[in-house]
């Protein structure tokens, strides 16, 4: 892995692919013992979940159903601070295990906005997998129950996050250089 230029700025290597499937492995045989009987509607957070989710999801040992919600909050590399709801929720989720899937967990603006919503829709039980968990930035009461990774309040890009639309196509985690 070497530095990689993405618009005005440099990113460097981070962790790995490997390193990820290892902890996306771990996450998926979690969630496939503790919500094997539950039949869960996995929530797929667009755009930068879409390949933790794919990866995730081959990896369940469950019957499940996923579906797709588009928020954004981030412009450049810093969050705006407000959520806009692009594309929204369209399955019935009451009485429904629900599992938010999230590429990173950072503020938890989107996290409390989805939770709020789903709990309007009278969902059972709402649950939280996400790729990377930014512990130090999070300003939510919200549990985020299945992490792959916790990472320093960094900017990254790979694996399905951007940097203004770029990056998301790399298979490894690159942070601001």
């Amino acid at each position: 892995m070497s530095l990689v230029t993405l618009h005005d700025k440099q990113f460097k290597p981070y962790i790995s692919a490997e390193a990820i499937h290892e902890r996306v492995s771990q996450v998926a045989g979690n969630l496939s013992a503790d919500l094997k009987d539950s039949f869960p509607l996995f929530l797929v957070v667009l755009n930068g979940s879409f390949i933790f989710a794919a990866d995730l999801v081959k990896m369940l040992k469950f019957p499940c159903e996923i579906s797709f919600v588009k928020l954004a909050s981030y412009h450049g590399t810093g969050s705006t601070g407000t959520v806009n709801e692009i594309i929204g929720l369209t399955e019935n989720v009451e009485n429904r295990t629900i599992v938010i899937i999230e590429d990173i967990v950072d503020t938890g603006t989107t996290l409390a906005k989805l939770h709020n919503l789903l709990k309007h829709k009278k969902a059972k039980q709402i649950k939280t997998a996400t790729l990377l968990f930014k512990p130090m930035a999070y300003k939510k009461t919200i549990p985020v129950d299945y992490v792959c990774m916790e990472i320093p309040n960094d900017f990254v890009v790979g694996y399905g996050l951007d940097y203004n639309g770029l990056g998301r196509n790399l298979k490894d985690i690159y942070v601001l250089a």
